[in-house]
């Protein structure tokens, strides 16, 4: 028997009010709806349509988290002006662009490292106070932060690493072998251990929900996207392969990058490394 307590969650979208039960996937709505795990997908989807009759409340930018997240006491790598080395055309690259999920023992350059990191989110030029990035956002609020957990990488320590967008550095988070833990999160996909890198995408909701409140889920999962096709072209252009993966378990992904999981959350991985035979 489940029951409503004072901490339930009251959600009001449009004309309907809906009463989310506190540990379940549950929704019971006014007009006799029921939302369960089969179509909770198909509600927000409902719910979180824009019409002609509301476009939702206005901003509250005091819940809006810094544009920047850094870890002042990590240790710090420091890495190359982005250079390409690219000898591919844009319709070279866009023709050879294919999931790669074998990989060799050959390490990737931190020189290769860097402009990846520059192409996926880096900033690309400053205008009247804003610092724009590589791929749009909503909003210019960029609410997706990249993590890295390096195997093979020429010149950095294997371990976990945040890339600090604003210095263009990336900072060590944890020391040490995290392939198995990785391609465990990934739901056992042995790539995640082959690959040199593993690229870790997580949101912080708030940035963008400051201004798009529940709609906001759509962009960010749209700035994942444009920031990973990004980085696969880059992967091409620099000869390297990589392979997109959104099969995860949430919480295991959470844990390796040391996240809350409600704040900020895992979304999405990339494998990135030299291709294969």
């Amino acid at each position: 028997m489940f029951y409503y307590s004072n901490s339930s969650i009251y959600i009001c979208s449009f004309s309907r009010t809906i009463l989310l039960k506190i540990g379940t996937l549950s929704l019971d709505t006014n007009g006799g709806d029921h939302v369960s795990e089969k179509n909770i997908g198909d509600e927000f989807q409902k719910q979180t349509k824009y019409s002609r009759r509301s476009l939702g409340e206005g901003p509250d930018w005091s819940i809006q988290p810094d544009l920047y997240k850094i870890y002042p006491d990590a240790l710090h790598v420091t890495l190359p002006i982005p250079t390409s080395f690219s000898t591919c055309s844009f319709d070279e690259t866009i023709k050879k662009r294919r999931s790669i999920r074998s990989f060799s023992t050959e390490p990737v350059q931190i020189e290769q490292l860097s402009y990846l990191l520059w192409v996926s989110t880096g900033i690309q030029r400053k205008e009247q106070g804003f610092a724009f990035r590589t791929a749009p956002s909503a909003g210019a609020l960029y609410p997706i932060e990249t993590y890295l957990v390096v195997h093979r990488v020429h010149g950095v320590e294997c371990g976990v690493y945040h890339y600090d967008i604003l210095h263009h550095r990336i900072e060590q988070l944890k020391k040490g072998d995290y392939r198995n833990a990785i391609a465990q999160a990934a739901l056992d996909q042995t790539m995640c251990a082959q690959a040199a890198i593993v690229f870790v995408w997580s949101a912080m909701f708030n940035r963008s929900k400051c201004k798009y409140k529940q709609r906001a889920y759509r962009y960010i999962y749209l700035d994942a996207g444009h920031i990973a096709e990004n980085l696969a072209l880059a992967c091409v252009s620099q000869g390297l392969g990589s392979c997109q993966i959104a099969a995860l378990y949430d919480d295991e992904v959470n844990s390796i990058i040391d996240v809350d999981g409600k704040d900020e959350s895992s979304l999405y991985l990339s494998v990135v490394g030299v291709p294969g035979e």
